[in-house]
């Protein structure tokens, strides 16, 4: 089963690189040839893109839900989280990934079978920094553990 674990976010804007973060970790830990771990900033359509070929995604992202704590790490199959909900999954430039694969099933694109969304709950995305605020930094390890734990 090829599996795809996708950090998405923007390193450079604070709590909103947490995905990158990590699918950093996952990277250096995972040595399995049908386990790909890559990076991706975009949502939408060219996120549904680059799900194209592998049976299920593990992505992981920050959310704001604004109802739990900071910092709290949440395992979702993607059709049980909202579509306006999902940070990267539901660009306001964009179509949410919900649309994308549903667009991509349309044209018979080989998109996974399986999407969970490993979801850290986030507040500062918008500021201008390389670093995790100490909460979200603290969550890092638990969503590694959810994604290897999926991988398992």
């Amino acid at each position: 089963m090829r599996t795809l674990v996708l950090g998405l976010g923007n390193p450079l804007l604070g709590d909103d690189g947490v995905g990158w973060r990590v699918a950093k970790i996952i990277q250096g830990q995972v040595n399995d040839p049908d386990v790909q771990v890559d990076f991706h900033a975009g949502g939408g359509l060219s996120l549904m893109e680059r799900l194209v070929g592998y049976d299920r995604a593990i992505i992981v992202d920050a959310i704001n839900t604004s109802q739990q704590p900071q910092g709290s790490v949440n395992l979702f199959r993607l059709e049980d989280l909202p579509a306006h909900m999902a940070s990267h999954l539901a660009s306001v430039h964009e179509t949410t990934l919900q649309n994308a694969l549903q667009v991509g099933r349309m044209m018979k694109a080989p998109l996974p079978g399986e999407i969970m969304i490993v979801a850290v709950e986030t507040q500062n995305v918008y500021d201008f920094s390389e670093e995790l605020s100490p909460t979200v930094a603290n969550a890092v390890p638990p969503a590694v553990q959810i994604v290897l734990s999926q991988l398992s």
